[in-house]
């Protein structure tokens, strides 16, 4: 089975987890489009969506679900998006997409998060994929310091702005043992939006596929 099948196979079972007449928190990137699609076969069943992204929104509104704005949502049951990696306790890296910040905002409002994603995202230890920051602009320098002192090499993504106008640096050279220590100490450099570690709000449920299936793993 191809990679995007998989990433096809995770979309879809998402869908059982989404309940009539709620607001979906929908996330960004090739699995949650999946999703997304799968959605658009409900969308009179259910109020809307939040979205994480304006590509999701605009997807989400080509298919003809209402996205309602995350400040007239007070709780959302159920945010379903992808990852770049997950390890066994449901902590992930998340923001090859660049869409980060949003991404973790929704999926603090949400009551479930669950994660879709292919089986070679899974890993024993995060870092193996290089880990996402996002930054205001003018701090671009400072923070990359910062992240050279606690042991990466970041990488200025070129060419790439944020929803929310801002830069990624993508840290690479990172074996990332302690993804809660991590996120909290890069999060606390002045300059960063925030960092793609989802660790603190790691993931409720994983939906894994492979070749036998999607496999359903629960925290």
């Amino acid at each position: 089975m191809t990679q995007d099948k998989l990433k096809k196979a995770v979309g879809w079972a998402a869908l059982d987890y989404v309940q009539p007449g709620t607001v979906v928190g929908v996330g960004t990137g090739s699995t949650a489009a999946h999703f997304i699609d799968a959605l658009a076969t409900v969308r009179h069943q259910i109020e809307g969506a939040v979205s994480s992204s304006d590509a999701s929104t605009q997807k989400l509104k080509s298919l003809g679900i209402q996205v309602f704005d995350l400040n007239e949502i007070d709780v959302l049951s159920v945010y379903v998006d992808g990852a770049d990696e997950i390890n066994p306790q449901m902590q992930m890296i998340k923001g090859g997409g660049a869409a980060l910040t949003r991404e973790k905002i929704v999926a603090a409002v949400a009551e479930t998060f669950i994660c879709i994603a292919d089986a070679s995202k899974e890993v024993d230890v995060l870092g193996r994929f290089p880990l996402p920051v996002e930054v205001i602009p003018m701090a671009r320098s400072y923070v990359a310091r910062q992240l050279v002192k606690l042991g990466g090499l970041p990488e200025y993504r070129q060419n790439v702005v944020t929803d929310n106008g801002n830069i990624i640096l993508d840290v690479h050279n990172l074996r990332i043992l302690d993804p809660i220590v991590l996120e909290k100490t890069i999060n606390a450099l002045p300059g960063v939006v925030t960092v793609g570690l989802f660790a603190a709000r790691g993931a409720d449920i994983a939906l894994i596929g492979g070749p036998d299936g999607v496999k359903t793993i629960k925290k």
